[in-house]
């Protein structure tokens, strides 16, 4: 059953995407709080510069030779971003934007220079190729098994490791550094631990996604679960299913219209977001305009009860207090004027009486309300 496990192709795919999405995701969650998204980014494209260099010193393309050579590049592009913004010239945004295109662009200028006959070309490098991860293999214990998925299975165990193990660390220094540093957690090298772990991440997901499609792992996922909940746990946990689910149909999609896999993959994470984005449970923009609705309809209310207040008992009472003085004096639309009356029937706002909207006891003490507090305002 093992044998036929690691004899599937379909298998190996999606089991390589998964361990590069829950891989990335463990590590994005802390990234995206602090707001170190970009980094991922830079890193995603500079490890470039050092996966060419080490190949050249070196002839491996994989390894720990590569893993270490593309970490200290990773590194060295948040070193060289921090100590240029720090310099007080440029803001972070800008001198990640001014670094790590530079170095991005020195490796590509490599690859295409000394790299053309084998397989790290251009192409390669941006998007990787996760439908040819079964061609590589080793044996381990009789068992032959893709390099890609014995690697990453290594990362992903070291990067679970370390959240577990650095979990109440991770938490504070991720959200009150300050006092982190003041109980002597060293957010510093947390800091830089996580960013060694996403270069790392990063360089053995490179033959499978590529460069780019990296970042859609580490930053989607993550992103999208802190729509849905601000617990730090469950963030966790869910943007590492959302990156499971999204391995698992962006396969099938990708198989089903026969287009990139690592493409179709990290488009999937995106369409979980943009559901997030509508349907998020209170911070949706379906649940936020449904709320800005009903803001609006029980101010509406408030500005009712006002109306009736004001004209009740007076000689134009039977003008004013109906449903066409709504539409007529305060040019409000039927359908609002019909909502608003709806709504404050609903509350016990205001009644029916002879053909004309009434106050309630309950309206009238909103009402008494509204204009004390308006009266307080005047002479204060």
């Amino acid at each position: 059953m093992i044998d036929a496990y690691f004899a599937s192709i379909p298998a190996m795919i999606m089991t390589t995407g998964i361990l590069v999405g829950a891989s990335g995701a463990l590590l994005g969650s802390f990234l995206v709080l602090r707001g170190n998204s970009m980094l991922t980014d830079a890193i995603s494209h500079s490890i470039v510069l050092g996966i060419i260099v080490v190949w050249m010193l070196t002839g491996h393309l994989t390894g720990p030779f590569q893993i270490l050579g593309a970490a200290v590049t990773g590194l060295l592009t948040v070193v060289l971003s921090e100590a240029l913004a720090k310099s007080g010239l440029v803001k972070m945004d800008a001198a990640i934007g001014l670094i790590f295109p530079a170095l991005f662009a020195a490796g590509v200028i490599l690859i295409s220079l000394n790299a053309r006959n084998v397989h790290i070309d251009v192409d390669t490098v941006l998007l990787g190729e996760i439908g040819f991860v079964w061609l590589h293999t080793l044996t381990l214990g009789g068992v032959r098994i893709p390099v890609a998925v014995a690697t990453l299975s290594v990362v992903f165990a070291v990067n679970l490791a370390f959240v577990l193990a650095f979990w109440k660390e991770l938490k504070l220094t991720t959200f009150d550094a300050g006092l982190a540093a003041a109980l002597g957690l060293f957010p510093g090298v947390l800091h830089y631990a996580i960013l060694t772990l996403t270069s790392v991440t990063a360089v053995a997901a490179f033959d499978a996604v590529g460069a780019i499609l990296f970042i859609a792992f580490v930053i989607v996922p993550p992103a999208t679960a802190y729509l849905l909940t601000r617990r730090l746990w469950l963030m966790v946990v869910l943007a590492v299913t959302i990156s499971v689910l999204s391995c698992v149909t962006g396969y099938l999609l990708a198989v089903y219209w026969n287009v990139s896999i690592g493409g179709m993959m990290a488009a999937t994470t995106g369409v979980w977001f943009a559901l997030a984005l509508l349907l998020a449970p209170g911070r949706g923009l379906v649940s936020q305009a449904l709320r800005q609705g009903s803001e609006r309809l029980d101010h509406d209310c408030r500005t009712l009860v006002a109306h009736l207040y004001t004209h009740q008992d007076s000689p134009d009472m039977p003008e004013e207090n109906t449903r066409r003085a709504l539409t007529d004096h305060l040019r409000w639309s039927e359908h609002r004027a019909r909502a608003t009356i709806l709504r404050a029937l609903d509350r016990d706002l205001i009644e029916r009486r002879d053909g004309l909207l009434a106050l309630r006891p309950k309206g009238q003490a909103v009402a008494e309300g509204i204009f004390a507090r308006h009266h307080k305002s005047q002479t204060a």
